[in-house]
């Protein structure tokens, strides 16, 4: 009866995940990307049901009554909610197999870390996608899954500079035979420009927006180094003084001055990794190049600004918010790759 329920689970795709501060991504086996959502889960506190995953439940966020919670479950990379987290998983893994013929999923799981996470955040990791229906799940750096999907070979001893800029987390990592040598991780990313925008509209017109708000004013106005045409938009929020709504027009400057001191500390974080890179490895960066994934590499000017800086050229990969989990993806079809450069556990 075991091996009958064990073959059973094996007809359940290999994925890899992309278990993000703002969205997850799910790539399956042969099939490509499948799923990109929103990481938040609506529930009702009342009885802990899920209301909604996803799309449904980022369109809640800040707009629940006292007894519906919008949950972002992970935070700056790593699982804050265990529960909800699992739940989350459950579902995109359902979802996946939803058309399939696996009558009780157990697929293998590749799933991204950041570098800095600890043994017991990596367990909750672990512990949340055996929950979810994983019969085996191999974790993999961030920034090793974006080298791959970038398509460098990180198992030459050519050095592989990535510096990939989530949405709760900034890699920065030097790659070399499979492993990282030289790394920083920042807790700072996405999120924290979204907080910067906020702070600064609140502190230059006493209004206050929500982080939706911050987040479409990032992707519309933010940049490092100054547009081609000036763009300004207008936006509404709640005046301090008065409680009442009110509309504001803010600038792309503005925004460029909101976002200026975090961009800063990527770049001398940059500058100090490459600072205890061995020569040997930085004469290859030199030569290669620094290749920026993430969320964050859309940021317009940043490849130029950190190019600047540094004197390496600077390369912003296809697609990068995606690569992570492409690069994941794709260790499913070499198996010796697979091995070498995850951790695994049996379930």
């Amino acid at each position: 009866m075991f091996k009958f329920l064990k073959q059973i689970g094996r007809l359940g795709y290999d994925i890899a995940i992309d278990l993000g501060t703002k969205n997850t991504l799910v790539y399956v086996d042969k099939k490509g990307i499948v799923i990109n959502e929103p990481s938040v889960v609506a529930i009702n506190t009342k009885t802990t049901e899920i209301l909604e995953i996803g799309f449904e439940a980022k369109k809640m966020v800040g707009k629940t009554p006292a007894h519906i919670q919008a949950i972002k479950p992970l935070v700056d990379g790593v699982i804050s909610d265990f529960e909800i987290t699992e739940k989350m998983l459950k579902h995109f893994i359902n979802k996946v197999h939803g058309e399939g013929f696996s009558i009780f999923p157990r697929p293998r799981v590749i799933i991204g870390i950041p570098l800095d996470i600890t043994e017991v955040e990596k367990k909750a990791v672990e512990d949340a996608a055996k929950s979810a229906g994983a019969r085996k799940v191999f974790l993999i750096e961030e920034v090793m899954a974006s080298a791959l999907g970038a398509g460098l070979p990180v198992d030459s001893p050519r050095a592989n500079m990535m510096v990939d800029i989530g949405g709760g987390t900034t890699d920065i990592a030097v790659i070399s035979l499979g492993g990282v040598v030289s790394w920083k991780s920042l807790r700072i990313a996405g999120n924290e420009f979204d907080n910067n925008i906020i702070d600064y509209i609140r502190d230059k017109f006493n209004v206050l927006i929500g982080e939706q708000l911050a987040e479409k004013i990032k992707i519309n106005l933010a940049s490092v180094i100054p547009f081609e045409e000036d763009r300004e938009m207008e936006i509404r929020g709640r005046d301090l003084t008065n409680g009442l709504p009110t509309a504001i027009i803010i600038t792309d400057e503005q925004v460029r001055e909101a976002i200026k001191k975090t961009v800063i500390k990527i770049i001398e974080n940059i500058k100090l990794t490459l600072e205890e890179t061995p020569p040997e490895l930085v004469a290859d960066i030199y030569e290669h190049g620094l290749y920026l994934s993430g969320g964050g590499a859309l940021l317009y000017g940043l490849d130029k600004l950190i190019a600047k800086a540094t004197k390496i050229p600077v390369i912003v990969i296809e697609d990068p918010l995606t690569s992570m989990v492409r690069g994941a993806g794709s260790l499913f079809s070499d198996e010796e790759l697979l091995k070498k450069i995850t951790s695994v556990l049996d379930l």
